[in-house]
């Protein structure tokens, strides 16, 4: 068998290389455009390039990149220093730029370009990609971290603001002889202060639950006015301070809900509180509530700084807030819009805002199903003074390795009349507990040695264990815990710090069953 000249295998060679440009031309997903680098007029384009740009290829052959318009309107400069790089260095690589299509539309590229000479002339190999996707998630994250950024920046500055007044109050009341008007006086503003940061914190886990689709709701019939009473009872408070006006209107209609008493009042309150922090001194909030179409709508107006356009599709997006200024102590942490917007829709309803603009005030509506008629209405609370009042003479033990937290409760708990026990460990308890197991028991669950779910279980295995109210306290505050808390025998669940007002009425109710355990405070 003749072997194959040389000449013979280079023309194989040029035809397999040719082949191979060929199929790399029309598969690519990218543009791939040949011109002459003498006038620009396109000699070829692959169906990568018809795709990107939306051009045909028989309206692109013999004509010039300007004739075609796949260039933008300001894009000059990108294109002059393109082409200096090109006769510069014959070639370029992931040169960014902007290219028009067809439809008009203004796409991201990264182009990457060779100067090769074909039959003695210079020709322009360009292969396209386009980034616009990439570059917007690029931005995405930038934002993203930039928003942190801020996030992180507020969140010190909001847990600085009540950390200074407690530590100012602290060393008052050990270096200044103080009657007891001014002891209460201090004692409030300390009780403010660590509610706001309790707040905080509840609200950083209610966005973690959130996200991760952790929460649960407790639903029941609710009438809506009951619930926006209690609202405006939390926020009063902030309004008040403020000096605002705030007037509720009802149209006729029912106001039945089915949904979860106390995350409504949440949403209620979050808005209440917006509106109070961005409405000037002296402003007012209006609350309406109507029938709509098989919904109850509420609505909650203010005539404070309004809502810029550019800020408005994003209100309810996390760790998104209307511009701080230096004194604006109450701008939180941008997490209450985002938690009202997944709670509503979390009970099948859904949140509007409008603000004709910065300066004009804005007003959110919150959408709920509505029931026609009622049948199992939530019963009224027990006010928390008649609460207190039942506790006299009962038997507690508060069992906490945080003396200054143990001791705080317990005194507490004796201005209602409790008989109470402190213990700092669990070993303390189990030789306390020995002598007599006491009508309810409090327990930290983070103990040292032995924690609060093994002392709950000796507890249960003591005689009268079973007939003692345990009550579990915690600063975790997750699903698991209660479901831990619930095996270990615990009633109640509550996440620190615990209200007064809670846990009288859980003591107050040492009849109730364990089966309905509940995170007080918590998912």
């Amino acid at each position: 068998m003749k072997k194959p000249s040389k000449e013979t295998l280079a023309t194989l060679d040029r035809r397999n290389e040719l082949e191979i440009y060929r199929r790399i031309f029309y598969a690519s997903p990218d543009y791939i455009a040949f011109s002459r680098l003498s006038d620009g007029v396109f000699i070829d384009v692959n169906p990568g390039f018809e795709r990107l740009l939306g051009l045909k290829r028989e309206d692109v052959i013999g004509r010039t990149s300007f004739e075609v318009g796949i260039w933008p309107d300001d894009g000059g400069e990108q294109r002059r220093a393109y082409a200096a790089q090109l006769l510069r260095e014959r070639m370029v690589r992931d040169y960014p730029g902007q290219l028009r299509t067809s439809s008009g539309t203004i796409i991201d590229v990264e182009a990457s370009a060779n100067i090769v000479e074909i039959d003695g002339e210079d020709v322009l190999i360009a292969i396209v990609r386009d980034v616009t996707e990439r570059k917007r998630a690029a931005e995405a994250l930038r934002e993203a971290d930039r928003r942190k950024d801020e996030f992180l920046a507020m969140l010190a500055h909001e847990l600085r603001n009540p950390i200074a007044p407690i530590s100012a109050a602290a060393e008052l009341l050990k270096s200044v002889e103080l009657d007891r008007e001014r002891v209460l006086q201090i004692g409030q503003m300390i009780g403010r202060q660590a509610s706001h940061m309790a707040g905080l914190v509840d609200d950083l886990l209610d966005v973690s639950r959130v996200t991760r689709g952790l929460i649960k709701l407790d639903i029941q019939t609710c009438d809506l006015h009951e619930l926006v009473d209690e609202a405006i009872e939390q926020a009063r408070s902030l309004i008040a301070s403020r000096h605002h006006l705030l007037t509720v209107r009802t149209e006729s209609g029912p106001t039945w809900i089915r949904a979860d008493h106390s995350r409504v009042v949440q949403v209620i309150v979050n808005l209440l509180n917006n509106a109070a922090k961005y409405t000037p001194d002296g402003g007012s909030i209006a609350l309406r509530i109507r029938y709509e179409g098989g919904m109850v709508a509420l609505s909650i107006a203010d005539n404070g700084i309004g809502i810029a356009p550019p800020l408005l599709p994003h209100v309810f997006e996390l760790f998104t807030q209307a511009e701080r200024s230096p004194d604006r102590s109450q701008g939180g942490l941008g997490l209450g819009l985002a938690l009202v917007k997944n709670l509503v829709e979390l009970h099948g309803g859904r949140v509007e805002v409008a603000s004709t603009g910065a300066g004009q005030g804005s007003c959110f509506t919150v959408r709920l199903p509505a029931l026609m008629e009622a049948s199992d209405a939530r019963p009224k609370p027990v006010p928390a003074d008649r609460r207190t009042g039942e506790l006299g003479g009962m038997t507690v033990m508060v069992v906490d390795d945080n003396v200054d937290a143990a001791d705080t409760l317990a005194s507490l708990l004796q201005g209602c009349g409790c008989a109470v026990t402190v213990c700092y460990d669990a070993r303390a308890a189990m030789a306390g507990l020995s002598e007599g197991v006491p009508q309810a028991c409090i327990l930290d669950i983070g103990l040292p040695e032995i924690d609060g779910y093994a002392l709950a279980r000796h507890v249960r295995a003591q005689p009268g264990g079973n007939d003692c109210l345990l009550l579990a306290l915690s600063g975790y505050g997750q699903p698991s815990d209660r479901i831990k808390a619930e095996a270990a025998g615990f009633d109640h669940y509550l996440v620190k710090p615990a209200r007064l007002d809670e846990l009288a009425g859980l003591l107050a109710a040492k009849s109730c069953s364990r089966t309905a355990l509940k995170l007080v405070g918590g998912a």
